[in-house]
C-alpha cells in the first residue's frame, strides 16, 4: 500500500509541476493593488489592514504571508470563504464583499509580489533535522509523504492546489495542520492534508513548520556559501 501511495503521489505531483509553467494571472493587478491598499468601496476592507503593506502577514496575530501565492490558489481560497467551504470569521465577510473581477484582480496582484526562488542544489536531508527530513523524505513508516512531493522543491508551491510553504509563519502553518486534523478546515484536494495532519505527531508538526518558516534564510546562507567557493 505504501509503495502504491508513494508512486501515485510522485506521478501526481510530477504531472502538476510539468503542467504549471509560468502563467500570467488574468486579473487586473492595478485594480488588485487598489483593493489591497484601499479596499473595494463595497464592503471589503483593505488587505493591508491585516496582511501588511507587502502581504507578509503578522505571525503573532495569526495573519499569513500571502505575498507570491499562486493566483489560482488564492482565488480558490477566497471563493471557499464566500461559500463557507473554508470558515474564518474575518475572511468570510471580506471575501463575500468581493466581486469575481475583484477576486481575480487581488489574486493577480499578490501573485506578482513573489520573491525570487533561490536556485540551490538538491541535498540529502540530515536525519537529525526532523523538519528537513519530513520535507524531503517524509515518514513513510507512518504513511506520511514528503511535503515537497506536492508542494514542490523547497516548498515553493505548485499550481492552484498546493501553496508555497517556504517562508510562511510557523504559527499559521501549525494552526492549519491542527485545523485539518480536527476537521475545522476541509477544503484540501481529496482530503490529502486531513490524513497527513492526523498522522503527524506534535513534535513533527513543530519541526516541519519551523523548517519551512526559516527555509528562505537557510537557502540564502547556502547560496552565499556556494558563491564564496
Amino acid at each position: 500500500m505504501i509503495k502504491t501511495m508513494r508512486t501515485a503521489l510522485f506521478l501526481f505531483a510530477s504531472t502538476v509541476v510539468l503542467n504549471t509553467g509560468v502563467v500570467a494571472a488574468a486579473g487586473d493587478k492595478a485594480r488588485g493593488e487598489t483593493i489591497a491598499t484601499q479596499g473595494n468601496g463595497a464592503g471589503a476592507l483593505a488587505c493591508v489592514t491585516c496582511h501588511g503593506p507587502k502581504g507578509k502577514g503578522n505571525s503573532a496575530a495569526g495573519f499569513p504571508d500571502i505575498a507570491g501565492l499562486h493566483a489560482g490558489y488564492f482565488g480558490k481560497q477566497l471563493h471557499d470563504y464566500t461559500s463557507g467551504a473554508r470558515k474564518n470569521p474575518i475572511m468570510q465577510p471580506f471575501a463575500s464583499a468581493l466581486s469575481e473581477s475583484d477576486i481575480q484582480a487581488v489574486a493577480a496582484y499578490y501573485q506578482s509580489l513573489a520573491s525570487p526562488v533561490s536556485a540551490v542544489l538538491q541535498k540529502t536531508p540530515d536525519p537529525d533535522n526532523q523538519g528537513e527530513w519530513l520535507a524531503i523524505r517524509g515518514d513513510w513508516g507512518n504513511d506520511i509523504p514528503a511535503c515537497n512531493q506536492c508542494h514542490g522543491p523547497n516548498g515553493m508551491g505548485v499550481g492552484n492546489s498546493f501553496p508555497a510553504l517556504s517562508g510562511q509563519h510557523a504559527s499559521y502553518l501549525k494552526a492549519q495542520l491542527i485545523a485539518w486534523r480536527t476537521g475545522s478546515r476541509n477544503n484540501d484536494p481529496n482530503q490529502l492534508m486531513k490524513g497527513i495532519a492526523e498522522r503527524l505527531s506534535e513534535q513533527q508538526i513543530s519541526a516541519i513548520t519551523e523548517y519551512y518558516a526559516t527555509l528562505p534564510e537557510q537557502l540564502s546562507v547556502q547560496a552565499k556559501a556556494k558563491e564564496s567557493r
